[in-house]
């Protein structure tokens, strides 16, 4: 039996870029580049008939830019996966995508290996942001709160700090997804955080997990 192929598409404004992107990317089996932009009206006019499993888009294009993009992509299809692809490493741009939910965020200059890891955690129903981005916001904070875990939430914790899916997390733990994700509510309450990838940024910048 034929698998399904997982539909991308690629926003971005340097047609060199994009032209790059999809030679690479399909050679990943069960690939298929659906959509091309340049820019972030294009890739929402393309929606209007090609509905993607997963776009990877930047931040700073003509016309309309990645975030004006994603918030009505989004919109229309809350399910749609959405992965970063951006030369920006300044925190305000990384807590603007995240603030939308994106699943990943990852830096331009990063190799082919990490994309392919990012693809494959965010399709898993993960979470990816390059270590990079991460450390650098983190060397840029203090900390500012410290709390205890038990050993359940530490271990939850760490694997949410891999990108692991709640139903990864579950199969490590031999737990319900359903567990996983009250632990997870649980922590996002106490540190105070808005997301999955805020409570990684806390969990690192609080010592609370080692990249």
């Amino acid at each position: 039996m034929t698998m399904e192929k997982i539909k991308i598409a690629i926003v971005d404004d340097h047609q060199i870029l994009r032209a790059g992107l999809k030679v690479l990317l399909q050679c990943i089996d069960n690939i298929d580049i659906v959509i091309e932009a340049s820019n972030g009206k294009e890739f929402i006019e393309q929606l209007e008939v090609t509905t993607p499993d997963l776009v990877i888009i930047d931040i700073n294009m003509p016309v309309m830019n990645g975030a004006e993009a994603v918030k009505i992509a989004r919109k229309k299809f809350p399910d749609l996966k959405v992965i970063v692809l951006s030369m920006n490493r300044e925190e305000h741009y990384f807590k603007t995508m995240n603030d939308l939910g994106v699943d990943g965020y990852i830096i331009k200059e990063s190799d082919y290996e990490e994309l392919e890891h990012a693809i494959e955690t965010v399709l898993k129903g993960g979470k990816y942001f390059s270590q990079e981005l991460l450390l650098s916001m983190v060397n840029n904070r203090p900390t500012h709160m410290k709390i205890n875990l038990s050993d359940r939430e530490q271990e939850v914790l760490n694997y949410m700090c891999k990108g692991l899916s709640a139903n990864e997390i579950a199969d490590k733990l031999f737990i319900s997804p359903r567990t996983v994700e009250k632990y997870r509510s649980d922590l996002l309450l106490r540190t105070e955080s808005a997301n999955s990838i805020s409570l990684v940024v806390f969990a690192i910048k609080n010592g609370l997990v080692t990249l």
